[in-house]
């Protein structure tokens, strides 16, 4: 599928009704989950027949596009029971089957499900960017990624936490390839913000190890 055409087809997914500030909900824009999803396929083929999960799943943005370009299965994860019912209600509308939904805490998932460890292919996620209101939240998201994956993560971070990201990933001793620099329209969405949008610069990051780890 080209890279238009999904993005085409993503803009049609339902956002969060009452967005959770302290959950730092807010939806991936459909170019931007386009061009995660396809770049993943398209470059490395990380998702055409592979067992996917989406952490932090929200609406299904990333879920519904994982499902079109060809996994075998995807696996929605979220905390948030209201965002999980918006999206049954975009698989629905979708007429997508191989789509699976849990509802859990994404921080302590190899804990609560202890036989999702190294279960995944491919994991995609955009976790909360870890701003004031969730310090290292995005971190922890990427920590739980790469326990419940056997192969590769692909997720979305500041530009600014790049250094910080790639030294935690040296730590982990999990390779962290920065794959293409994005510009992120985080409409206003919360009480709290100013501007009717801020562009903000993010990072898709593939995060890989090698087989023996």
């Amino acid at each position: 599928m080209k890279l238009k055409d999904l993005e085409s087809w993503l803009q049609g997914v339902q956002g969060f009704e009452e967005p959770k500030v302290l959950l730092e909900q807010y939806q991936t824009p459909p170019h931007i989950a386009a061009r995660i999803l396809h770049t993943a396929q398209a470059s490395f083929g990380d998702l055409e027949g592979k067992i996917v999960a989406d952490l932090g799943c929200g609406c299904g943005m990333l879920s519904l596009g994982a499902s079109l370009l060809g996994a075998a299965l995807t696996v929605g994860i979220d905390t948030d029971s209201d965002a999980l019912e918006v999206c049954k209600e975009n698989l629905v509308e979708a007429e997508v089957e191989n789509v699976e939904l849990l509802e859990a805490d994404v921080t302590t998932l190899s804990d609560q499900h202890p036989r999702l460890k190294k279960f995944f292919d491919t994991v995609i996620l955009n976790p909360p960017f870890g701003t004031k209101r969730n310090p290292g939240m995005d971190v922890a998201f990427v920590q739980t990624a790469l326990a419940v994956s056997n192969g590769v993560v692909y997720s979305l971070h500041k530009t600014s936490t790049r250094s910080h990201l790639i030294k935690k990933a040296g730590d982990w001793g999990v390779k962290a390839d920065v794959l293409a620099r994005l510009r992120f329209d985080l409409p206003n969405t919360y009480k709290f913000h100013k501007k009717t949008s801020v562009d903000i610069d993010v990072d898709l990051i593939r995060f890989s190890r090698s087989k023996q780890w």
